[in-house]
Protein backbone atom coordinates (compact mmCIF):
# COMPACT_ATOMS: atom_id res chain seq x y z
CA UNK A 1 0.00 0.00 0.00
CA UNK A 2 1.37 3.44 -1.02
CA UNK A 3 2.35 6.28 1.73
CA UNK A 4 -0.24 8.74 -0.20
CA UNK A 5 -3.00 5.77 0.69
CA UNK A 6 -2.06 5.05 3.88
CA UNK A 7 -2.37 9.10 4.88
CA UNK A 8 -5.79 9.33 3.10
CA UNK A 9 -7.24 6.28 5.07
CA UNK A 10 -5.51 7.95 8.30
CA UNK A 11 -6.81 11.52 7.58
CA UNK A 12 -10.54 9.96 7.31
CA UNK A 13 -10.11 8.21 10.43
CA UNK A 14 -8.93 11.41 12.08
CA UNK A 15 -12.34 13.43 10.72
CA UNK A 16 -14.62 10.47 12.29
CA UNK A 17 -12.96 10.50 15.64
CA UNK A 18 -13.41 14.55 15.53
CA UNK A 19 -17.03 14.06 14.90
CA UNK A 20 -17.08 11.43 17.38
CA UNK A 21 -15.68 13.87 19.77
CA UNK A 22 -17.93 16.95 18.45
CA UNK A 23 -21.12 18.10 20.43
CA UNK A 24 -24.20 16.35 18.32
CA UNK A 25 -21.55 14.75 16.74
CA UNK A 26 -20.90 17.49 13.92
CA UNK A 27 -18.54 20.21 13.32
CA UNK A 28 -18.19 22.89 10.78
CA UNK A 29 -15.25 22.49 7.97
CA UNK A 30 -12.89 25.40 9.72
CA UNK A 31 -13.13 23.51 12.79
CA UNK A 32 -12.31 20.58 11.45
CA UNK A 33 -9.12 21.84 9.36
CA UNK A 34 -7.95 23.07 12.52
CA UNK A 35 -8.34 20.02 14.50
CA UNK A 36 -6.11 17.87 12.14
CA UNK A 37 -3.61 20.16 11.97
CA UNK A 38 -3.61 19.30 15.53
CA UNK A 39 -3.30 15.64 14.75
CA UNK A 40 -0.75 16.21 12.08
CA UNK A 41 -3.17 16.31 8.84
CA UNK A 42 -2.50 20.18 7.79
CA UNK A 43 -4.68 19.65 4.36
CA UNK A 44 -6.26 22.49 2.23
CA UNK A 45 -9.92 23.24 2.25
CA UNK A 46 -10.40 21.55 -1.17
CA UNK A 47 -8.56 17.98 0.23
CA UNK A 48 -10.98 18.12 3.60
CA UNK A 49 -14.19 18.60 0.88
CA UNK A 50 -13.03 15.81 -1.17
CA UNK A 51 -12.61 14.28 2.41
CA UNK A 52 -16.19 14.99 3.56
CA UNK A 53 -17.77 14.38 0.18
CA UNK A 54 -16.23 10.99 0.31
CA UNK A 55 -17.68 10.04 3.58
CA UNK A 56 -20.65 11.43 3.12
CA UNK A 57 -21.15 9.17 0.02
CA UNK A 58 -20.18 6.08 2.13
CA UNK A 59 -22.76 6.80 4.41
CA UNK A 60 -20.23 7.36 7.12
CA UNK A 61 -21.48 11.17 7.21
CA UNK A 62 -24.17 13.80 6.35
CA UNK A 63 -23.58 17.14 4.79
CA UNK A 64 -25.11 20.19 5.47
CA UNK A 65 -24.37 23.60 3.70
CA UNK A 66 -25.06 26.11 6.18
CA UNK A 67 -24.16 29.83 4.84
CA UNK A 68 -21.80 28.33 2.61
CA UNK A 69 -20.02 26.43 5.20
CA UNK A 70 -19.75 22.48 5.07
CA UNK A 71 -20.98 20.98 8.65
CA UNK A 72 -20.59 17.17 8.55
CA UNK A 73 -22.37 15.03 11.07
CA UNK A 74 -21.46 11.41 11.75
CA UNK A 75 -23.86 9.06 11.03
CA UNK A 76 -24.37 5.52 13.16
CA UNK A 77 -22.44 3.73 11.02
CA UNK A 78 -20.07 6.08 11.06
CA UNK A 79 -20.03 6.55 14.65
CA UNK A 80 -19.13 2.53 14.61
CA UNK A 81 -16.52 2.87 12.10
CA UNK A 82 -14.63 6.04 14.12
CA UNK A 83 -15.01 3.37 17.20
CA UNK A 84 -13.46 -0.07 15.23
CA UNK A 85 -16.88 -1.54 15.85
CA UNK A 86 -17.19 -1.44 11.46
CA UNK A 87 -14.34 -1.93 9.11
CA UNK A 88 -14.95 0.21 6.41
CA UNK A 89 -13.03 0.05 2.81
CA UNK A 90 -10.34 3.18 2.42
CA UNK A 91 -10.69 4.56 6.55
CA UNK A 92 -8.02 3.21 8.32
CA UNK A 93 -9.16 0.78 11.35
CA UNK A 94 -8.13 2.19 15.07
CA UNK A 95 -5.86 0.57 17.06
CA UNK A 96 -6.74 -1.75 20.23
CA UNK A 97 -7.34 1.23 23.23
CA UNK A 98 -6.80 4.41 21.14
Amino acid sequence: MSYARLLEEDRRLSILRLLAESNEYKANEYLLQSALDGVGHAVSSDRLRADLAWLAEAGLAELELVAGVQVPKLTHRGLDVAQGRVVHPGVKRPRPGA
